[in-house]
């Protein structure tokens, strides 16, 4: 083994010790924003393995459309809700874990059989040709930089949005007055003993 093939299998290591950490959190993290964050964690590790294999366009596709598009719209959609109670237990909870644990032994074995069973023996001989990624990187800031441009500004303004409505849940109907001159842009905050009730409103004392 020489010193390539040891970082490769070193990368490979790190790259799958991260992603199964983070699908674990994913599933085991009763926060529903730190299961969103540890998803794209899972998607920025597989771009990771797609570039070990030489995938550099599937690796770029991976991060652009999962990372930067499904992973953003998940975290929009959870700051839009912005659901604050707890979740009631189900009367069937015990069963329905016994079926989802079956399910996903049933998924493991299946895929550990596919791993076993596959060929992974690759050809050493390099291919020529230019890289996919640098066609799209060219393209992505000549061609078509300024609808990229306008995507990521548009991205930014939904972001900001999305926090400014979540934070509004609840806002008092008399500000108190302040010394300090408020500006437009400025927003009441929410008073922090509501930021534990489930109903989003509370009593005033």
């Amino acid at each position: 083994m020489n010193l390539a093939e040891g970082v490769q299998v070193i990368s490979f290591g790190i790259l799958g010790v991260m992603m199964i950490g983070a699908a674990l959190g994913v599933v085991l993290f009763s926060n529903i924003v730190y299961s969103a964050f540890l998803l794209g964690g899972v998607f920025i590790s597989m771009a990771g393995l797609y570039l070990l294999l030489n995938g550099d366009f599937v690796a770029a596709a991976q991060i652009l459309i999962y990372v930067g598009a499904i992973n953003v719209l998940i975290l929009f959609a959870i700051m839009l809700v912005n659901k604050r109670q707890d979740f009631s237990p189900l009367p069937s909870a015990g069963l329905r874990k016994i079926i989802t644990s079956l399910v996903s032994i049933g998924l493991f074995g299946l895929l550990s059989t596919m791993v076993v069973a596959t060929p992974w023996a690759y050809s050493s001989v390099p291919v020529a040709g230019e890289s996919s990624i640098v066609l799209i990187g060219e393209h992505f800031f000549t061609d078509f930089l300024l609808p990229f441009e306008l995507a990521s500004i548009l991205l930014l303004m939904a972001m900001v949005g999305a926090i400014i409505l979540a934070r509004r849940e609840y806002l008092p109907d008399e500000v108190p007055s302040s010394d300090m001159p408020q500006t437009i842009l400025t927003l009441p905050e929410r008073p922090r003993e509501l930021v534990s009730t489930g109903s989003g409103a509370g009593t005033e004392e």
